[in-house]
């Protein structure tokens, strides 16, 4: 098959879209040449949903003899982000243009739900943890609540404070069910907690944690609510105002689908004076210091969260988010919510099928989960099963973390029904 004619391309879905994209997924496909453009694969959203989802996963540069099941880890970005990455970085490099990034805040409070005065820009979740965790003021022997299922970017800087500060750290174990969750969080609260520090996901097994609840129960005990938002952007809804929280610090390179390497860190404004800011630069100064004054002027810090980070941005890294949040819109987020969602409910059903051979770790209740699931295939070593299905060519991931010894699977707009189908096919096999 030839190579459609660029002047043609406005017919493709007219005219003979189903069949070009069947024969696509026939044949042997370098590069992006014969890959319908997203406006054309948008059109057939309405027309044919099973071929609209098929067509879509052209859009991302995935091996076609392996399955991947691991988004949670790493988001793969699309080719249109892919090419954005490429053009800014050119711009930089022919012109040597500078900035560019500041169109990135306004678009991802606009996508969270938050004002873009409230918005930092970060490199991953964990330089948005550490600005939180060593920006409030606490004290010797304040306490400190978090989850048995931290990841090492939410664990380790808290950690690091006790080690130095000698906070106390509290921990609980998530329930269930929402309102379990929440009343655990609430027996371990006492005179001396200062913040609740938890992850709106937890990475092990993706349970979604009542953020909203757990901040409204923080702000009327007078308590920080630091969040660690590293798989809520892109998997589920989000309004920040609406959550309360204090601070939610969060990456692009997720469940947005964004480059690697890019984050952000929401502070909400009114605490903007309570969180100090310890690494600053370019950007993070109102511009009124002056080294030629005797003593030295410092001026005051931006008025706004460009005060947690100063410096040089990559030009091309920021257009890379500009368009992974395009991408979201022009499919709709709702859309791909709802169709992580209903991934995540299958591969949930096939491995509830699996009976006794299987302890499900995410809860089944509605409200507590979406995209990941969290499992372990009883009287097994987490780690082989996990060597078993590489081997076989699907990637998942396994949980080492806090001695969980359990695996995760985690779903995007990129998978299929046919492919979980695959994948619960090799999994039964094991040991067999």
């Amino acid at each position: 098959m030839g190579q459609p004619n660029p002047n043609n391309r406005r017919n493709f879905i007219k005219s003979s879209g189903a069949a070009l994209i069947s024969a696509t997924f026939l044949k042997e496909v370098s590069g992006t040449s014969l890959i319908p453009s997203l406006q054309e694969i948008k059109t057939l959203s309405d027309k044919d949903e099973t071929l609209f989802w098929k067509a879509l996963r052209l859009q991302f540069p995935l091996q076609k003899d392996s399955t991947y099941l691991n988004n949670g880890t790493m988001g793969p970005s699309p080719y249109p982000v892919i090419e954005a990455v490429k053009k800014g970085m050119m711009d930089g490099d022919q012109f040597g243009a500078y900035g560019g990034w500041e169109s990135t805040q306004k678009k991802i409070a606009d996508f969270v739900g938050a004002s873009d005065d409230e918005i930092a820009l970060t490199h991953n979740v964990t330089d948005g943890i550490n600005i939180a965790c060593w920006g409030i003021p606490l004290k010797k022997g304040d306490e400190v609540i978090l989850t048995t299922h931290e990841h090492v970017g939410n664990a380790f800087p808290w950690l690091n404070r006790r080690k130095l500060d000698g906070i106390v750290i509290k921990t609980f174990e998530p329930a269930s069910t929402a309102a379990e969750t929440l009343n655990r969080i609430n027996s371990l609260i006492s005179k001396k907690t200062r913040a609740i520090a938890v992850p709106h996901i937890p990475c092990t097994q993706g349970q979604i944690l009542p953020a909203k609840e757990i901040c409204k129960l923080a702000h009327e005990k007078g308590i920080f609510s630091i969040i660690d938002g590293a798989h809520g952007p892109g998997m589920i809804h989000l309004d920040l105002h609406d959550m309360g929280c204090d601070t939610y610090a969060s990456c692009t390179h997720k469940w947005l689908l964004g480059p690697k390497g890019t984050g952000f860190l929401y502070v909400r404004k009114e605490f903007r004076e309570t969180l100090q800011t310890y690494f600053v630069g370019a950007g993070s100064d109102n511009a009124k210091w002056n080294m030629a004054l005797n003593p030295p002027e410092m001026g005051t810090y931006a008025d706004s969260s460009h005060r947690y980070y100063g410096g040089t941005q990559s030009l091309g890294l920021y257009k890379g988010v500009d368009a992974a949040i395009d991408f979201f819109n022009t499919i709709g987020p709702d859309k791909i919510y709802n169709r992580i969602f209903e991934l995540g409910s299958y591969a949930q059903e096939k491995l509830l099928a699996m009976g006794d051979k299987i302890e499900l770790i995410t809860p089944t209740e509605y409200i507590s989960r979406a995209g990941v699931n969290g499992f372990r295939l009883k009287g097994t070593d987490a780690a082989k099963v996990y060597q078993y299905c590489a081997d076989k060519k699907f990637r998942i991931r396994v949980v080492h973390e806090n001695g969980l010894n359990s695996l995760r699977l985690s779903t995007h707009i990129y998978n299929s029904k046919e492919e979980l189908d695959a994948f619960f096919e090799v999994l039964g096999k094991y040991g067999s």
